[in-house]
């Protein structure tokens, strides 16, 4: 009986040379994924069949030096660094970056910036959190979603357009504040092949007022949207089959492994930044912090969706108080704050003083600080130290995804080869953080 289960006995043999064979593990390249575009992922498996039993993750060679940058900068002019890092959550970066000079400053933004902060996180949030779900279900063969997706997401791009005026890259939050108070009317498509008569017309039907009026018209229509999701994922018994109770990771884990986010919060621990260490206005807003129970791929799932809908309550609360309380939303600090447009133009010291505050920047005193936010991926941190220069001393960024990824051979021990491309996903890396 015995010889019958031996791995080299004849039972298994269509031929001696293959009786004569050793059974053993052997190195799978799996990647690279995003060749020389973002970010390299490469991950070197040993597989046991089809049995993951070692997986060595390799971040490619695109290595960005952005702390380093940053160092060789004024303050000020790293601010669209941050963007870059996780260009899905680009104001959620530069919200850290901006309160760690403000810590160190002494100084802090006005109300109203603070609440437009808030309200533009969030944003980013969804933003992120759509595109999560539309690469994720293309990755797993959901094709539609990715579609769906882009909807919503080119409704809040405009936004970042009409604030910044750039649909990405914003630069938006700023020492002292932010760029610019939120406009009051909106861009509007105009006329083409493609969009024309009353196809226009309803394309263009909540832009007719101002930007606050837009985002209101977005979070009455948005739970449906999410609604759409939910009806193509949810409870679709293939999208069940690919991530229920894959890539499990036990609260034990994810504390472990420095887990934050979706990541730790799927595997049902209620930590969210914006709850226990409140900072711009989540204090005097109303949200509730989904948790999972199981801690796979479908629990994260869950929760990223289920974040969506309290992220639109969110903005629907930032939108009210905005349109009831105008105000200042840049310090009235020429320290840190540059002159208006208008004074630069009938004013030479008001010109000397961009120009400077611009090229030089401003000495920050002595001293460090730590400053974290809730972005989409998790907490993502700025360490920032001074020695009273007009440029840091040192920084260090604390990015989510670093420790995500370092977590994947732990986590992907005995799944299958097509399980991978689950945990990929469900990690939502974004390289630019994580070769930084």
């Amino acid at each position: 009986m015995n010889d019958l289960l031996t791995p080299n006995s004849d039972t298994f043999a269509s031929n001696p040379a293959e009786a004569a064979q050793e059974i053993r593990n052997y190195t799978l390249n799996f990647g690279p994924q995003h060749p020389a575009a973002h970010g390299v992922l490469r991950l070197i498996l040993e597989m046991d069949g089809e049995v993951v039993r070692r997986c060595d993750p390799h971040i490619g060679l695109l290595h960005r030096g952005t702390e380093k940058l940053a160092e060789s900068k004024p303050f000020n002019q790293s601010i669209p660094y941050m963007d870059r890092l996780d260009y899905c959550s680009m104001m959620c970066n530069e919200h850290a970056y901006v309160l760690a000079i403000e810590n160190l400053l002494g100084v802090q933004a006005p109300e109203r910036a603070q609440w437009i902060r808030t309200m533009f996180d969030e944003i980013t949030r969804i933003l992120n959190h759509l595109m999560w779900l539309g690469s994720n279900g293309l990755d797993l063969g959901a094709m539609a979603v990715f579609l769906y997706a882009f909807r919503e997401r080119e409704e809040l791009m405009d936004t970042y357009e009409a604030v910044s005026g750039a649909r990405m890259h914003a630069a938006y939050y700023r020492p002292g504040g932010v760029y610019r108070d939120l406009p009051d009317v909106m861009p509007k498509y105009k006329e083409s092949p493609w969009r024309k008569g009353q196809k226009l017309k309803r394309f263009n039907e909540a832009r007719e007022g101002s930007l606050l009026d837009y985002l209101e018209q977005f979070t009455k229509d948005f739970p449906g949207r999410v609604d759409e999701y939910e009806t193509l994922l949810t409870g679709n018994r293939i999208w069940k089959q690919r991530t229920v109770g894959i890539g499990v990771v036990t609260p034990e884990q994810a504390k472990a492994w420095g887990m934050s986010g979706a990541m730790l919060r799927g595997s049902g621990i209620e930590w969210d930044l914006r709850k226990k260490q409140p900072y711009a206005k989540y204090a005097e807003v109303d949200f509730d912090i989904p948790v999972g129970v199981n801690g796979d791929c479908y629990d994260r799932y869950l929760v990223r969706v289920a974040e969506m809908r309290q992220s639109n309550r969110i903005i629907a609360q930032c939108v009210q108080w905005l349109k009831a309380n105008p105000g200042p939303v840049m310090l009235n600090n020429y320290k840190v704050s540059p002159p208006s447009r208008g004074e630069m133009k009938h004013s030479m010291e008001a010109l000397i003083h961009h120009f400077k505050l611009f090229s030089e920047g401003y000495c920050v005193p002595a001293g460090e600080t730590y400053a974290a936010v809730e972005a989409p991926k998790g907490e993502f941190g700025c360490y920032l130290v001074s020695d009273g220069a007009n440029k840091p001393f040192r920084v260090h960024l604390r990015a989510p995804g670093f420790a995500h990824l370092s977590s994947m051979d732990d986590i992907t021990k005995g799944h299958m080869l097509s399980d991978v491309v689950a945990m990929i996903g469900t990690y939502d890396i974004v390289f630019g953080e994580v070769d930084r």
